[in-house]
């Protein structure tokens, strides 16, 4: 189950085809490694800005934002010793109405940038003039609710913290609580509502703007792998294609998730230190007797293990997620992306002691994927310093998006925006805390770029987008 949908790029550069430039001689003002949804929102900011844009990715979407559940939560989602993180994920949250509106509107794209080949596409999807319909962003509010004593405890004390943080969790009393979603198990211990965390829906989010996009004619998809970066003197001139060929960029924005350190030609010295992990996620119909089985997202503890379930407007839901550092089968497998009965259990376990009537909706669907972690779970998001002798500031001509973890649909707009903004030469100093090179050593020796060699065997799963 969870094969990902079908995709139509209406790309410009056919799988097998053309084995180098997408066009003899062209030249991108931007190339983004990775077709998840951060790499799709950047393509989008660059795109608004007025850039010619090149996406590159041989399976576009069907990493973690295929299996992600997308809570936008900043509040929710605070871990301890992450509060540094908490600025980038409230100013994402602030963006996301403007965001998702932008794509909501048909005239998104300039109607001289409207191509025919992008309206069919739209068409063949069964979308309105072109342009697949809707993101599924909602601003319903998120319950967050224990399931014991101790999960009372834990909450509450996790709601101090928030507060302290200038964070709005009010509580609610257990009567209160199932007014509000009547299905709620009458033996939970607690519960407190989070009206600043709300969800879009990431499958939707991606097809909304890879419809928009597609129907641009300074966009193009490159539906090929990764395999690492091109150098022009002594700056990232764009991509080598894995199999052969090359895409020019005059700034490229690695964004394609836990294969980026898996590239060739990355600045010498430079340490990506992505770790990946695993989560399943469940999707589930709601029979007709029992819809709306809820009306906002419910987030919960049960015995200290924490699990969502999160209402989608089709009349599905989704619960998740475990969180596992291991893999079920070998990297290279297709199965690396297998799904733990033992996660499976649990989820439905535990989802059935919040709501019990989940025992009764119809398994449509169970995944896993990959999330890129890093050692202090916050994103790998910037510039790189040019440690090259004799050379100062940072690389010319990169950008680093990746290490997300269990944020990338959240912080998409903040990462398209502040990619944007180093395009444009104007970076905020406030995000300089995320720079992908502060895990790196400065080296005593560092060697030139662009001797690092392409890999003589590549593995196409490491190339594909993960948030």
């Amino acid at each position: 189950m969870g094969t990902p949908g079908s995709y139509d790029p209406t790309n410009c550069y056919p799988a097998d085809d053309a084995p180098d430039d997408v066009t003899a001689g062209e030249c991108y003002d931007v190339a983004v490694i990775g077709g998840g949804v951060v790499g799709h929102g950047i393509a989008w900011a660059a795109r608004q800005s007025g850039r010619s844009v090149a996406l590159i990715d041989d399976a576009p979407g069907s990493g973690a934002s295929w299996a992600a559940a997308g809570m936008l939560a900043p509040v929710s989602e605070l871990h301890y010793q992450e509060e540094g993180l908490l600025e980038l994920m409230l100013e994402s949250s602030r963006l996301w109405p403007d965001f998702a509106a932008g794509l909501e509107r048909d005239d998104g794209v300039p109607a001289d940038r409207v191509t025919a080949a992008g309206t069919a596409a739209g068409a063949a999807a069964g979308t309105n003039r072109g342009l697949a319909a809707g993101t599924g962003y909602l601003t319903t509010p998120t319950l967050v609710v224990g399931a014991d004593a101790a999960d009372r405890r834990a909450l509450a004390d996790l709601r101090t913290v928030q507060q302290a943080c200038g964070l709005a969790v009010q509580p609610l009393t257990v009567r209160e609580a199932r007014g509000r979603e009547p299905l709620l198990s009458p033996g939970i211990s607690c519960a407190f509502d989070i009206p600043a965390d709300h969800q879009v829906d990431p499958r939707r989010l991606i097809a909304r703007i890879a419809a928009l996009l597609a129907a641009d004619s300074q966009y193009c998809l490159v539906p090929r792998r990764a395999a690492g970066l091109r150098w022009e003197d002594g700056r990232v001139g764009g991509v080598s294609l894995a199999g052969g060929g090359k895409v020019r960029a005059r700034e490229t924005i690695v964004a394609n998730g836990l294969g980026a350190a898996a590239l060739a030609g990355l600045p010498a010295g430079l340490d990506l230190p992505l770790r990946p992990v695993h989560g399943d996620i469940l999707r589930l119909r709601v029979p007709a007797h029992l819809r709306p089985l809820l009306g906002s997202t419910v987030r919960g503890l049960v015995r200290g293990v924490p699990v969502y379930i999160v209402p989608r407007q089709d009349g599905t839901v989704v619960i998740g997620a475990t969180q596992r550092e291991d893999t079920l089968s070998e990297p290279d497998a297709p199965g690396a992306g297998a799904v733990s009965a033992g996660g499976v259990y649990q989820l439905l376990r535990d989802a059935q002691q919040l709501v019990p009537a989940v025992a009764e909706l119809e398994l449509l669907e169970a995944t896993a994927r990959a999330r890129p972690g890093t050692p202090d779970n916050a994103p790998l998001l910037g510039r790189v310093t040019d440690r090259s002798p004799g050379r100062d500031g940072d690389v010319g001509g990169l950008i680093i998006a990746t290490g997300f973890f269990r944020h990338g649909i959240l912080l998409t707009p903040a990462a398209a925006r502040i990619c944007r903004q180093l395009l444009d030469g104007t970076a905020d100093p406030r995000w300089a805390r995320f720079r992908p090179d502060r895990f790196t050593a400065a080296a005593q020796h560092p060697t030139p770029h662009h001797t690092r060699p392409l890999p003589e065997h590549s593995n196409p799963e490491q190339s594909k987008e993960t948030l």
